[in-house]
């Protein structure tokens, strides 16, 4: 059960923005000024940001006020994210190992 939580942890993000992509496709490329390159990039390094930026992204406004807490946040944890993968397999890489002589 704890593996399935993880594995549905960490597709989510990603989940989500193709969901939101597929389903809101003006909208999704409003958010990101027509452009499909920066989503892509964002879908495969920074999820969360990608996500956040487009559900919070207002054709009025943009992104404003409180909303750049939240970016900020988002973007936090992708790179906490990297940081912990990184971190966790820190013992796979021969010059980072604690056991080298």
């Amino acid at each position: 059960m704890g593996c399935l939580f993880a594995l549905f942890a960490g597709a989510f993000p990603r989940i989500a923005v193709l969901f939101l992509w597929i389903a809101r496709p003006t909208l999704f490329s409003a958010a990101f000024g027509g452009s499909w390159f920066l989503p892509l990039i964002g879908l495969l390094i920074a999820p969360f940001t990608t996500l956040m930026w487009a559900v919070l992204w207002s054709p009025v406004n943009g992104i404003a006020g409180f909303d750049w807490l939240w970016i900020i946040l988002a973007l936090l944890i992708d790179f906490a994210s990297i940081g912990a993968s990184g971190y966790t397999n820190r013992d796979r890489m021969p010059m980072y190992s604690d056991t080298n002589p």
